[in-house]
């Protein structure tokens, strides 16, 4: 069993920022990747960071040079900082685990993030 914490979310002005915590946990629990996912109203849901062992740390480009993401190797806390957000920002933000011994995705419950102009 993995239980996923996410921490930071809330509304802000336009140009502001937040930033995102998620923690996991459980026993054995050996985490590869963790990766940051947003739905917005309507749209599917998207990647917009990771963080992974064998692949590196990637951002997506929609918020490269805004989002910047940290996490020590091998640990199961990561930290998203998003600076200068904008009102396309807004969405509901998932944390993602996957671990070595498995290929199950862990989904936490999500974080809202409301910008407005």
């Amino acid at each position: 069993q993995v239980q996923i914490w996410e921490f930071g979310g809330g509304s802000v002005q336009a140009g502001e920022s937040l930033r995102l915590t998620c923690v996991a946990a459980g026993s054995r629990l050996r985490v590869e990747t963790m990766a940051w996912y947003r739905q917005a109203p309507g749209k599917t849901r998207e990647l917009v960071a990771i963080a992974s062992i064998n692949s590196g740390t990637k951002v997506a480009d929609t918020v490269k040079g805004r989002f910047t993401i940290s996490r020590e190797d091998f640990s199961a806390a990561m930290n998203k900082q998003m600076n200068n957000l904008k009102p396309d920002d807004t969405a509901v933000y998932y944390c993602l685990v996957r671990s070595f011994s498995s290929p199950e995705n862990y989904w936490g419950q999500g974080t809202q993030v409301t910008v407005s102009s």
